[in-house]
């Protein structure tokens, strides 16, 4: 097994330059239309953990906790279903970021995204669509190139 592996983001630069691009641009787009930062996190935590990259989900769970989630409702994110923690706009997003995570297996349903449609307007469903889609690019690079995990970020108590 091949402990070195290319790095995507220091070989070819511009690409990764593209793309976090294109992820600032996915956060004003979210920001512009009504998805919250708290929201917003809890799609990128999620996508990240379906996909098992651990360097995104430790960014965004820094992040969640920034965004005012707490530590109950993020251990609560792979149970959402069960969970009673979560809004209907949550529980939306958290099935859609699913749908996103794992396209190839059913797309987007009718169902779902008629399910969805119903709780989100059609720019704040183009927004989360849109965040789901930069989580995954990002975790498919990082997974890959098996970045080490990131130390934790010092939270400030208030």
């Amino acid at each position: 097994m091949s402990e070195t592996r290319v790095h995507l983001s220091k070989t070819e630069p511009s690409a990764y330059h593209a793309l976090d691009a294109f992820s600032k641009t996915v956060g004003e787009i979210c920001a512009a239309n009504g998805i919250d930062d708290r929201l917003k996190e809890l799609v990128m935590i999620h996508c990240s953990q379906l996909n098992g990259c651990s360097y995104c989900t430790r960014i965004h769970v820094d992040r969640a906790l920034s965004a005012g989630l707490d530590t109950d409702t993020l251990m609560q994110i792979p149970a959402w279903r069960e969970s009673g923690v979560f809004s209907e706009r949550e529980r939306a997003a958290l099935e859609l970021a699913e749908a996103f995570t794992f396209i190839a297996e059913e797309g987007v349903s009718d169902d779902l995204y008629d399910r969805v449609g119903s709780v989100f307007t059609e720019k704040e469903y183009a927004a989360l669509s849109w965040a789901c889609v930069s989580i995954n690019a990002f975790n498919r690079i990082v997974i890959a190139g098996r970045y080490p995990v990131p130390p934790r970020v010092a939270q400030v108590q208030a």
